[in-house]
C-alpha cells in the first residue's frame, strides 16, 4: 500500500516504521531538524520489541509532492489536526482512507468538514512512545495497538485492506464492531489518567494507588462515559470497572503524553482531551465537576505554554 504518515511523531515514527519495515511504500511528513535527520540517517525507532531503522526513508516536509495515497495517517497533536486536513489535500484521490491515531474523539469531525465524510475512518492507537531525538523514537510501554473502521459500522475494503498491511508489519490491530465505542472507550480511559496525572504531577503508580486520588480518577472516568452514553455511544455496563482495572496493571511510571507535555511547559492536548469533556458535557447537560477542575486547573500553564500568558 501506498501510505502517508502524516505526523511523525512518537506515534507516527513507530507505527509508520513498522509498516516501512515490513515492505509497505511509507512516506513520513516532518519538519525541521527531524525530518532532516530521517532524510539524512534514516528513521531509527527503538523498542521493547526489537530496534531497527529505516534507511532509506522516504520523507519531506510538502505534502502536496507526494501524489495520491491509499491511505493517510494523522499522527499530528489534536489541535493541528483541522490545519493538517487541508495540506493532505493533495493525497486524497477517490479511494483513500484517512485515519486519525490521535487521543481525542474529535478529530473525524476535523478531517471529514475538509476531506468529507467518504474517506474518514475512525480510529485509534494504544503505545508508550517518545521522541528521543531528531529521527529517533523510543518505544517504552504497552504492547503496540492500532484499531480502526467506517464511521457508519460497515464493513469495507479499504479497512480489511489497511488491516492486512498492520497485520504483515505484526502489529497488534483489529476493525471493531463500532468504532465510536471504541474510540469513546480509549478516550475515556486517556482523558483521565492525563488530567489526573497533570493536575497530581505524578505517574499513574502514585494517582491510582492514594485513595484520595484515586477518588479523583475513578469520578473522571465515570464523567466520560455519561457523556459518551449521552451521546449514544453504546460503551458497555462495565466499562469504567474494566479501565480501572486496566490502569491498576500498568506499569507504576507510566505517564501520557499529555502529562509529559504540560510537566516540561509545552502545549498540550489539554483542550481536546480534559476541556472537550467539559464542553460535550455542556451541551449535553451532564454535568462534569472533575473535569472542569482538572480543565481550569490547568488552563493557566497551557496559556503560559502557548504564549497567551506571561511566562
Amino acid at each position: 500500500m501506498r501510505i502517508a504518515v502524516f505526523g511523525t511523531g512518537s506515534v507516527g515514527g513507530y507505527f509508520g516504521g513498522r509498516l516501512a519495515q515490513a515492505g509497505e511504500q511509507v512516506t513520513f511528513i516532518a519538519r525541521g531538524d527531524h525530518l532532516r535527520a530521517i532524510q539524512s540517517n534514516g528513521l531509527k525507532v527503538d523498542s521493547i520489541l526489537g530496534d531497527f531503522v529505516i534507511q532509506p526513508a522516504q520523507a519531506t516536509d510538502r505534502p502536496d509532492q507526494v501524489g495520491t495515497v491509499d491511505a493517510v495517517l494523522v499522527c499530528v497533536k489534536a489541535w493541528h489536526v483541522a490545519e493538517a486536513a487541508q495540506a493532505m489535500r493533495p493525497m486524497v484521490a477517490e479511494g483513500t482512507c484517512v485515519v486519525s491515531l490521535g487521543n481525542g474523539v474529535e478529530a473525524p469531525e476535523q478531517l471529514a468538514a475538509v476531506l468529507g465524510n467518504e474517506h474518514v475512518l475512525g480510529g485509534l492507537c494504544q503505545i508508550s512512545s517518545l521522541v528521543a531525538g531528531p529521527g529517533h523514537i523510543r518505544h517504552v510501554g504497552l504492547e503496540p495497538y492500532v484499531a480502526f473502521g467506517e464511521l457508519d459500522r460497515r464493513t469495507s475494503q479499504r479497512a480489511v485492506r489497511l488491516l492486512g498491511a498492520f497485520q504483515k508489519a505484526g502489529v497488534k490491530s483489529a476493525i471493531p464492531d463500532d468504532i465510536q465505542v471504541a474510540m469513546w472507550d480509549k478516550f475515556l480511559f486517556i482523558a483521565a489518567i492525563s488530567g489526573v496525572g497533570a493536575v497530581t504531577r505524578q505517574p499513574v503508580g502514585v494517582h491510582r494507588s492514594l485513595p484520595e486520588t484515586r477518588t479523583i480518577l475513578v469520578a473522571a472516568l465515570q464523567e466520560i462515559f455519561e457523556v459518551a452514553r449521552k451521546r449514544g455511544v453504546g460503551l458497555p455496563e462495565d466499562t469504567v470497572e474494566k479501565r480501572l482495572a486496566f490502569i491498576d496493571g500498568l506499569a507504576p511510571g507510566v505517564m501520557a503524553s499529555m502529562q509529559r507535555d504540560i510537566l516540561e511547559g509545552r502545549p498540550s492536548e489539554l483542550e481536546a482531551q480534559n476541556g472537550a469533556v467539559v464542553r460535550m458535557g455542556q451541551a449535553l447537560g451532564v454535568p462534569t465537576p472533575t473535569h472542569a477542575f482538572i480543565y481550569a486547573s490547568l488552563l493557566p500553564q497551557e496559556k503560559r505554554a502557548r504564549g497567551e500568558l506571561p511566562t
